[in-house]
This record gives C-alpha cells, sequence and structure tokens, in this order.
C-alpha cells in the first residue's frame, strides 16, 4: 500500500494543501485505489474532502507542534515511528507532503521539498517554526528513501543541502477546475458572496510578509488616476487566510491612506475561485519567494491578465504569459499597473496567452519534465525574463538575517548591484 501524508490538505494549508490534494485526487484516478492510504494528524480538526475521506485512513490525535516536535525527536534518536502505520497493513511506499517525515524503519520514504524559504528569508518566520526547519529539513533529506523537488528556480538540494536518497525534480500543476467563467450568474453570486464591485484588481496569497503585499500597497498609493483613464480609483480586492506577522501589513494600509481602495476579502473557498479571478481586471502577485505559485498560474488558466514579480521561480512558471516586476520596487508596479490598465489590448494578449501557459503545468501532464517555454517576445516592452541555467553551487547565506541576496544568488554572479531591485535567492535546483 502506498500511504500519503494528507495533513496540509485536510487542514487546508494553502499551497502545501493544495498539492497533497491534487496529488491524492491524481493517484486515485490513475491507479487501484485500494492501494491506497492516507495518514493525517490532528484528527479532530481535520475537514478532509469526499475523495480523502473515502480512502483508508491512519489518524494522530496530535496537534500540528506536538506531532512535528514527535517527528523531529525520533528522527534526532533514530527511534522507528514504524507503529503509526500499523493499522493499514504492509506498507510500500509512504509519502511525506509537506515539511514533515516520521521516522519509519520498515517502509521506503520520500520526501516533498517545496522551498528553503526559511533559509532564503529566516525573519518572515515565526522563531520556533524556523528553529524547527533548520534541524529537521536536514535530517528528513538525508534519511528519506527519496526526495520530489518542485521548484523550477534554485541551486538543487544537494548544494544547499546533504541529500542521501535518491533526487527527482517534480514540478505542480494546476487543477481542471481552474477556467475562464463567462456564466453571470455564477460571476454574479461570486460577487455578492464576497461583496466585489463589477472591476476590481486582484491579489491572493496567505496573510504573511513573504508574500510582500506592503510593495503593492505602495504601488496603488502612487498610481496616477489621469494615466488609468476609466481605470480610475478601481479597488485592490485582497483574498487569503490571515497568517503570521501581519500586524505591519494591516496597518500599511491606514498608513497610506488607502482605507476605501484597498480591501480583505478574507479566504476564497476553491469553488469560488475560478469565478473570482476570471473577473479580475489584473491578477498581482508581488511575492518574494516562492517555491512554485500556485496562485498566479491558477488566475492565468481563468483568463486573468497576471502582473507578477520577477522573483524566485515566477519567471519560469509564468513564462511570457505574464508582465513582470522586480518585488521590491513599488514605482515599477506602479507604472506596470498604469500601462495595463490603460491597455486593453495588452491586457487581451496575457488573457490569451494565460490558459494556453497553464495548461502546461496541468497535473499529471509530462511533470517529470521542465514546462516549455514559449519564445515569443513579451507584447509590452519593458524588462527582458532570461531562462535560468542550472547551476552547480550555492553558498549559504552570510548569516541568518541574510540581508544580501546577490551574496548567495547564482542568478546575480558577477552582475553589478542594481539597487533598488533586490531579486529573491534561488536555493533549489
Amino acid at each position: 500500500m502506498i500511504v500519503i501524508d494528507a495533513s496540509p490538505a485536510v487542514h487546508h494549508k494553502a499551497g502545501l494543501g493544495r498539492y497533497a490534494e491534487d496529488l491524492i485526487g491524481a493517484l486515485v484516478q490513475r491507479s487501484d485505489p485500494k492501494r491506497l492510504g492516507v495518514f493525517y494528524h490532528n484528527a479532530p480538526r481535520a475537514r478532509p474532502s469526499p475523495t480523502i475521506a473515502s480512502l483508508p485512513a491512519i489518524t494522530s490525535p496530535l496537534g500540528s507542534y506536538p506531532w512535528r516536535l514527535r517527528a523531529l525527536l525520533a528522527q534526532i534518536a533514530n527511534a522507528g515511528q514504524d507503529q503509526v502505520l500499523a493499522g493499514l497493513g504492509p506498507v510500500d511506499l509512504f509519502h511525506a507532503t509537506e515539511h514533515l517525515l516520521p521516522r519509519f524503519k520498515r517502509a521506503p520514504t520520500v520526501f516533498t521539498l517545496h522551498d528553503l524559504i526559511f533559509r532564503a528569508y529566516p525573519r518572515f518566520h515565526l522563531p520556533r517554526n524556523w528553529i524547527y526547519l533548520q534541524l529537521a529539513i536536514p535530517l528528513f533529506l538525508r534519511r528519506a528513501t527519496g526526495n520530489l523537488r518542485v521548484g523550477l528556480d534554485a541551486a538543487g538540494c544537494r548544494a544547499a543541502m546533504d541529500c542521501r536518497g535518491q533526487r527527482r525534480m517534480w514540478y505542480e500543476g494546476v487543477h481542471a477546475r481552474f477556467g475562464p467563467v463567462a456564466d453571470p450568474a455564477r460571476r454574479a453570486a461570486a460577487r455578492a458572496k464576497y461583496k466585489l464591485p463589477e472591476r476590481y484588481l486582484l491579489a491572493l496569497s496567505t496573510i504573511e510578509p513573504r508574500k510582500n503585499l506592503l510593495t503593492l500597497f505602495d504601488a496603488i498609493a502612487r498610481l496616477d488616476n489621469t494615466k488609468l483613464g476609466g481605470w480610475a480609483d478601481v479597488p485592490l480586492i485582497v483574498g487569503g487566510r490571515q497568517g503570521w506577522l501581519t500586524d505591519e501589513t494591516y496597518a500599511a494600509v491606514k498608513a497610506r491612506g488607502l482605507e476605501g481602495r484597498v480591501r480583505f476579502a478574507g479566504f476564497i473557498g476553491d469553488e469560488d475561485l475560478p469565478a473570482v479571478m476570471s473577473q479580475a481586471a489584473l491578477f498581482c502577485f508581488p511575492s518574494l519567494y516562492e517555491g512554485f505559485g500556485f496562485p498566479p498560474l491558477e488566475a492565468m488558466a481563468c483568463g486573468a491578465p497576471v502582473l507578477s514579480s520577477d522573483a524566485s521561480s515566477l519567471p519560469e512558471v509564468l513564462g511570457d504569459a505574464a508582465e513582470y516586476a522586480a518585488p521590491t520596487d513599488p514605482a515599477a508596479w506602479a507604472r506596470a499597473i498604469e500601462r495595463l490598465l490603460s491597455n486593453e489590448e495588452a491586457r487581451h494578449v496575457l488573457a490569451v496567452r494565460g490558459p494556453a501557459q497553464a495548461r502546461r503545468a496541468s497535473p499529471g501532464r509530462g511533470r517529470r519534465r521542465r514546462p516549455k517555454r514559449s519564445t515569443r517576445k513579451p507584447f509590452q516592452p519593458g524588462r527582458a525574463v532570461a531562462v535560468r541555467k542550472n547551476r552547480n553551487q550555492v553558498p549559504a547565506p552570510a548569516h541568518a538575517g541574510g540581508n544580501s541576496i546577490q551574496e548567495y544568488s547564482p542568478a546575480l554572479r558577477g552582475r553589478a548591484p542594481r539597487p533598488p531591485r533586490s531579486p529573491s535567492p534561488a536555493l533549489l535546483d
């Protein structure tokens, strides 16, 4: 039996949950469900989907932090936890889908390495999470029978950490439910449910510092309404759950006088996302670092024009179907928003290219291969998006704060600094 850790899916953990849910769904469709089982912790608070609920399950009542601590201590002490899986019979493989790998000695294990954000931006983690990841991830990578890496822009876990198991790249994709929604009734229902205006800019992410909403707020405050034509004072809708270290993000709206122009819509359910994304005049994603980047690719699948950060994996995931701006340059974001809102043809070109780019990353379609990048030039002149080459080695950050991105970003070696741009580091391959 193959056992998948469904914990991020049943606890709805944003991108990790999307990954686990779609992986399990694809396996159910493409293999014998009788050979599949799931595991998840914090069972009393779990909300499994019908697909996950239909599979044999082993659960733990332990909450997130007690379970993580128990797994870490078991790895440090090399103490087997195979009794956890005893109720499922012989286990041929256990797949860890989040940043947690129990110590199983009788079952082969696969560990998915989503990112190394804790190394790139340690200040964006709560202290106990950062300490846990610093201790745990190297152990998990060494102890796993095999490692999957899903990030496109990276220099390899072999360079960043000691991976002793087999290593393979594995690219994530967009679920088939994401597509343009033209039905007026469905569009109106989504607007009514989340109290949305008929026209809006959209940003979607967990509310936390790495998502870099401050740059977007600064850009909105800089917009020149005389350059926006009929889009003057268009509101920005920010969707997503509250994460951590959020005080500065919420305070920034008031400090910039944007209370009437920026609105937090809260969590938007998967069933409503296609309709909400389809109606966005522009989808904005200013993230400093992404292991992959689900939201902008899903927005593309729905036909929304996308303006994205040019950091980490995003240029390779989104290709020439998006416009880009440096994540630390609010003025560049303001110019890009003005240019796209005032140019309907430019938005149309992105809206046409987007679904095709998203289909290249569909789950189960060539996921062991890098998605093809088109050689077409972007519609709007501007910064060229270069295809990043493989890197052989990445030196570790000089200190925990990681103030200098250039000192350990292979993409910037030998290149003169160009402040204020500060591309995110690439720590995976």
